[in-house]
């Protein structure tokens, strides 16, 4: 699975957070994460959300997605006190290395193509 914006390979190693449990764990406990992986969390039906770093030890980056997999928000979230709300309502959200949306110049507005793995 690639994650690619405006033609460029964001992750080349995704997973996805298709279940409650899943998207409740997200990478808490997890080690840093390297910067080819992105966590992809599968809203099933749209809605404002927001995110936490509660046992996350490392900062990380969120691009939050709406059904069509445009770009609404991109948050950079600070280890164990990061916390973000989208205003708008989201399908998608991913989760990955800090710092990836400005190296990838990710904006709003940007489509993020990947094959949903949570059918």
């Amino acid at each position: 699975m690639i994650l690619i914006s405006n033609g460029k390979e964001i992750a080349t190693d995704v997973a996805f957070a298709c279940s409650l449990f899943k998207q409740v764990k997200g990478l808490m406990f997890s080690r840093r994460i390297s910067d080819s992986y992105a966590l992809v969390f599968v809203i099933k039906k749209a809605q404002k959300v927001s995110l936490h770093m509660l046992f996350v030890n490392y900062p990380i980056d969120a691009i939050f997605l709406d059904e069509q997999k445009r770009v609404i928000q991109t948050s950079s979230l600070q280890a164990w006190t990061g916390i973000c709300f989208c205003k708008e309502k989201v399908k998608y959200i991913i989760e990955t290395s800090h710092g990836k949306s400005d190296k990838m110049g990710i904006t709003t507005g940007d489509k993020i193509d990947f094959e949903n793995q949570c059918h």
